[in-house]
Formats: C-alpha cells, sequence, structure tokens
C-alpha cells in the first residue's frame, strides 16, 4: 500500500509487465503519460512478428493498435489503456522506414527521442525530453528496459543490442533527470538477464549502486513493489 508521497518501483519480467502496470495506475491517474525507455518501439503486433513474444507489443497493445490481442489489449478499465499523445520514446534504436514498428510510430506521430539524439549529450536531450513531459502537466511512469544499453557497454539485456542504443553512463543520467521531476510517478524497470552478467555478480552489485543513487534523488519517496 503507497501512501501519499510515495512512488513505485516494479523490477522484473518482460516489457509486457508495464501494460499490466499502466493498467493500474490509470484506473487513478487516468491523464497518465508514459516515457518509454527502451532499445525497440515494442509496436509489434502477432500480425507483423511472426515470433510472437510479446515483449516486443506492449506498447502497440497499451495503444489498441489494429491486430493486438484482445485478451491483453482489454485488461484494463478502459480501451484503449493510452492516446498515443501519452506515449514518450526516449533512447531507442529506429528502423527502415519501412518496418512494421516504424510504420506505426508515424501512423501515431507520438513524441520520440531515439538514441542517436541522446548519445554524448544525454543530459540535455533528457532535459528536452522531461520539458515536454512536464508541459503537459500530468503525472509519468517510467518504463526502463535495460537493452536501452549497448550491450558491449554493459552486458545485461535479456535481448541484446550490439553498438546500438546508449552507455550505461547516459542511461543513469537521463534516468536521473527524469526522476527528480514533481510529476515522476513510478519505475518499471525490465529485462535484465543475470546470465548475461559477469560471474562474480559485479555487474548486478554495479547496477543495483547506481538505480539507489539515482532514485535518491528522486522527488518522492520510491517503495520496491516488485524483485527480479
Amino acid at each position: 500500500m503507497l501512501t501519499a508521497g510515495e512512488t513505485p518501483l516494479l523490477i522484473g519480467g518482460d516489457c509486457s509487465i508495464t501494460v499490466g502496470a499502466v493498467s493500474g495506475y490509470v484506473q487513478h491517474e487516468p491523464d497518465l503519460v508514459l516515457l518509454y525507455m527502451d532499445g525497440g518501439t515494442d509496436l509489434f503486433t502477432p500480425e507483423t512478428n511472426a515470433e510472437g513474444n510479446l515483449d516486443s507489443m506492449g506498447v502497440a497493445h497499451l495503444l489498441g493498435v489494429k491486430g493486438t490481442t484482445e485478451a491483453l489489449s482489454h485488461i484494463g478499465t478502459r480501451f484503449p489503456l493510452l492516446e498515443p499523445g501519452q506515449v514518450v520514446y526516449f533512447g531507442h534504436e529506429p528502423g527502415p522506414a519501412d518496418h512494421a514498428e516504424e510504420v506505426v510510430l508515424r501512423q501515431y506521430a507520438m513524441c520520440h527521442y531515439p538514441a542517436n539524439m541522446v548519445r554524448r549529450r544525454a543530459q540535455t536531450a533528457a532535459m528536452e525530453a522531461l520539458r515536454s513531459l512536464e508541459g503537459q502537466q500530468r503525472p509519468f511512469l517510467i518504463h526502463f528496459d535495460v537493452d536501452v544499453i549497448d550491450f558491449v557497454d554493459f552486458p545485461m539485456a535479456d535481448v541484446p543490442l550490439f553498438n546500438k542504443g546508449l552507455t550505461f553512463g547516459e542511461a543513469m543520467e537521463s534516468l536521473a533527470v527524469f526522476v527528480r521531476s514533481p510529476q515522476f510517478a513510478g519505475l518499471v524497470m525490465t529485462e535484465i538477464n543475470p546470465d548475461h552478467m559477469d560471474e562474480d555478480g559485479a555487474g548486478a552489485r554495479t547496477v543495483v549502486h547506481e538505480l539507489v543513487r539515482v532514485l535518491r534523488e528522486s522527488a518522492s519517496t520510491v517503495k520496491p513493489l516488485l524483485r527480479w
């Protein structure tokens, strides 16, 4: 049970858990904005991704994109759970113009800050995105898939992206900017695979240390609700 001034931290699972988190949030914060820090845009549907992995389809189900699975897209108290203006992307790697996800991204005209706009200027880019978020005067939930981080720089993602995305430092620097906002309403962290990290646990300790450091700067008290 959260009290005034507390924001939840959810750690675990794949990206589809954010659909459940949003479905709970919008019952109390219908104008919630989702800040999506992820290596991809997760706009596939079962029709456009033959592999069928739902962790590549989370935002599509939040938006109720044509071809999504009704059992997931209708889990909340409303449909769709979010409108396009309630999603802001940050740090993703764009695909070719004819890529299925890119087509949906253009169709829905969602605000996005791809990785090439963030690299080597993470704090500045995060401040730009934050001004856009705070301008809406709405609470925002952060989805943070660790595959937004270049696997070559820091190997921990379940689905690695090599020589793409942000450095670990850039990702943490950006996250620190966002959590300081009084409109920060919670963090969902996904897709950590400890089997991809070093055996002595040094990488995991680094992640925990940096996450604690960043969240100490939050405008509210962050309360863990789920651990991996």
